[in-house]
């Protein structure tokens, strides 16, 4: 049974600093800790071993202050004829490798776990405040474990069915992510095409049938939103692209400055990068290869990955990931105290005016 023990209750402030696999970082999630939001780090892409590392980095920068650690759920294995697909997309993605001077991937065999067990493994042994769960949900001697080391745990959902899953299996929380966010939809399956839903919407629905903590997600930028997600039901706001081009981020030079440049006009959900349904801006990658890109994840990730490494050396931001939620255009350029301090004033700011 889940403990309805309250993530956000750990911290002073009801902001949570999205995880963002390439972008956090202990750099990022320490200074959103110390100044008293919920700190994250991304374990997805990252054996167990590195994980293990940005952990103690992030422990010795905020000592028993609490913070989160974000993790992708183990995915099945290609069949016979998504690795058919998979192929077919390496090959037409060599124009793209020749452009930016880099390779096509190699997938290992075995990555669709992504090293969850040993990662599993690490958290049981090595416990931290809060371990969150992205695309799906453990099993429940998981959750029953990791809560008798102490850890509360969080699902990410995208709709209400996989919400009620999730309070099924005995989870702590849930992250109400709607299609706003940027990056990956968290979706437990990878649906053909994307029909995600708002997040006000979504965030209503569940909150009808739950009384789990809930922690919105998805275009989030200004306190007032904060607010208005609250008066909602969520108990606290998580966000991402607000954090991506403070100097704390490990995002790109060139991804930073793309979210500042007026050339890139929408955010889309693409899965040209992973396989995996994710918002970004639209960009020339996005443009070639959206139409061809195969639903196998995280196979199409591992075969872009050094194309977008390569992109990124170079500084060209045609050929990178640009994740960014609905709201990328209020990003700003300042450390990541500066917005939680802003956000707090903000957030001060719409209560004073509403009462």
């Amino acid at each position: 049974m889940a403990t309805n023990v309250d993530p956000i209750r750990l911290t002073e402030l009801p902001i949570v600093q999205a995880p963002m696999a390439g972008a956090g970082g202990p750099a990022l999630a320490a200074v959103v800790t110390r100044v008293g939001g919920l700190g994250f780090l991304a374990a997805g892409y990252r054996s167990a071993a590195a994980l293990g590392a940005e952990i103690e980095e992030l422990r010795s920068l905020v000592g028993d202050l609490p913070f989160g650690v974000n993790a992708f759920m183990p995915q099945p294995p290609p069949t016979r004829a998504e690795d058919e697909l998979t192929a077919r997309y390496a090959r037409s993605l060599a124009r793209a490798a020749a452009r930016y001077g880099g390779s096509v991937g190699t997938p290992a065999p075995g990555v669709e776990r992504d090293d969850w067990d040993a990662k599993l493994d690490l958290l049981l042994a090595r416990p931290v405040p809060v371990v969150s769960f992205t695309f799906g949900l453990p099993d429940t001697e998981a959750i029953t474990a990791l809560r008798a080391a102490g850890t509360l745990t969080v699902a990410t959902v995208t709709t209400p069915e996989e919400a009620r899953l999730a309070v099924a299996h005995g989870v702590d929380a849930l992250c109400v992510q709607g299609g706003e966010a940027g990056g990956h939809q968290g979706s437990f399956d990878n649906p053909a095409a994307p029909a995600p839903y708002g997040l006000l919407t979504l965030l209503t629905l569940i909150a009808a049938e739950t009384d789990l903590p809930l922690i919105a997600a998805g275009g989030l930028m200004t306190g007032r939103q904060i607010e208005a997600v609250r008066l909602a039901g969520a108990s606290a706001a998580q966000l991402g692209t607000a954090f991506l081009r403070c100097p704390e981020s490990v995002a790109s030079t060139a991804h930073k400055a793309a979210l500042g440049d007026p050339a890139f006009e929408r955010s889309v959900l693409t899965r040209a990068f992973s396989g995996r349904w994710a918002r970004g801006l639209h960009n020339g990658f996005v443009a070639r290869h959206e139409a061809e890109a195969p639903g196998v994840y995280p196979y199409v990730h591992h075969l872009v990955a050094p194309i977008r490494k390569a992109a990124a050396a170079r500084g060209e931001a045609d050929g990178l990931a640009l994740w960014a939620g609905q709201g990328w255009r209020l990003a700003r350029e300042e450390p990541a105290a500066e917005v939680i301090h802003r956000l707090v004033d903000e957030m001060a700011a719409a209560r004073k005016a509403s009462a």
